[in-house]
């Protein structure tokens, strides 16, 4: 599939319509995701005939993305019931099937490297500290390969320090940055849309 097909169809994944701020809850748009699963699997291989697990799913865009370029199996995890329903919803609008599971990263089902791929776009950090972090060592312990995941670009030599250090990873490289638009989506927020710097990182584990 090429890329501007695939952003075509994550274009028809139904996003957030009452985000939830404590969970950091904010759209994976189909330009980003689109790049970032096209570059996992046509620089790395990582999707294609692999397990992969979207971390954090929300409604569902980077896992059906992993699906639309031939992942063996996707499981998507997520806190919340409210966005699984909606991920349910959006994998039977496009026709893929991913196994969805409802738990906590502190809590979840599975023990040791169980997936091949971990694709994420986690919390930042910025309502609850810390949460970028808490995602990024779940995935290092489940991923047996590589792990995609987006961070903050002012956060950038802290992740890499911590990743190997701290949780495991053999490598940590920025493949790129992106501009990550940010609409307006709680009472907070001041202006309809803000760009925010962001990398794109892909860890290995072994």
């Amino acid at each position: 599939m090429k890329l501007k097909q695939l952003e075509s169809y994550l274009g028809d994944v139904v996003q957030f319509a009452n985000p939830k701020v404590e969970l950091e809850q904010y759209p994976t748009g189909p330009h980003i995701a689109s790049r970032m699963l096209f570059m996992a699997e046509s620089s790395y291989g990582d999707i294609d005939g692999k397990v992969v697990a979207d971390l954090g799913c929300g409604c569902g865009t980077l896992g059906i993305a992993a699906l639309l370029l031939d992942a063996a199996q996707v499981v998507g995890v997520d806190v919340d019931g409210d966005a699984l329903l909606l991920a349910h919803e959006n994998c039977n609008e496009l026709e893929v099937e991913m196994e969805l599971i409802q738990a906590s990263l502190t809590h979840l089902p599975w023990r040791g490297p169980i997936v091949d791929t971990v694709v994420m776009n986690p919390p930042f950090g910025t309502r609850c500290k810390g949460a970028d972090m808490e995602f990024l060592a779940a995935a290092l312990k489940v991923a047996g390969t590589a792990v995609y995941s987006l961070h903050k670009t002012s956060t950038r030599a802290h992740i890499k320090r911590v990743a190997v250090r701290d949780f495991g990873a053999t490598s940590a490289e920025v493949l790129c940055e992106l501009r990550y638009n940010l609409p307006a989506s709680y009472k907070f927020h001041k202006q309809r849309e803000v760009d925010i710097a962001v990398d794109l990182w892909r860890f290995t584990t072994s």
